[in-house]
């Protein structure tokens, strides 16, 4: 399914290697730990994985689901500020002057169309699922850490189902091998 927009979906993730975006419970723990540090072989690529630092700079809105939303807000000071952030809720109702709540997709998208916006972050495992289900994700960067955590939230679930060609790859000198994907198809 393809639906009309004038924006770029783009995912950027971390994920361990038995391909889980977060513990037991939303932990991110795993995240910042560094398995192996110093024991790593840096391989440097002419066509580069997307990098944080390559990749937020180039968004000009981010959408995130309830639950990523509820953890960003445990981070202490807002880590998105002047961003257009919208938080896609079927149930949530808040006065964040930080965030825009969507009930649905479909307001996503007209949000998003309606700010003219180019490039958006989608943000948070259940999002990144129905965006890509959706045809709404044209972009996706996966940072897999070498660490195998055995339980918590997938990547993608049972019935996802893409094809992917790989844009750019390398592996960082903290073990993170980078790959940037663009969507084929989302079927």
């Amino acid at each position: 399914m393809t639906i009309k927009r004038s924006w770029q979906g783009r995912a950027f993730l971390g994920m361990s290697l038995d391909g889980f975006i977060a513990g037991p419970g939303g932990d991110l723990s795993f995240l910042e730990s560094e398995p192996g540090k110093g024991q790593h072989t840096e391989i440097r690529s002419d066509h580069p994985a997307l990098t944080w630092d390559t990749f937020f700079p180039t968004v000009d809105a981010i959408v995130m689901g309830r639950t990523t939303y509820e953890k960003v807000l445990t981070f202490g000071e807002w880590p998105y500020p002047g961003m257009n952030v919208i938080v896609l809720s079927s149930a949530l109702e808040s006065d964040d002057p930080n965030v825009t709540i969507a009930h649905s997709p479909e307001e996503v998208i007209a949000l998003l169309d309606d700010a003219g916006v180019k490039n958006v972050y989608v943000d948070g495992g259940r999002t990144v699922q129905e965006f890509l289900a959706r045809g709404l994700i044209d972009e996706f960067t996966v940072s897999i850490l070498p660490i195998v955590i055995g339980d918590g939230v997938r990547l993608f679930g049972p019935e996802s189902r893409a094809t992917f060609a790989v844009e750019g790859a390398h592996i960082e000198a903290d073990g993170l091998a980078r790959i940037t994907y663009r969507v084929l198809s989302n079927a």
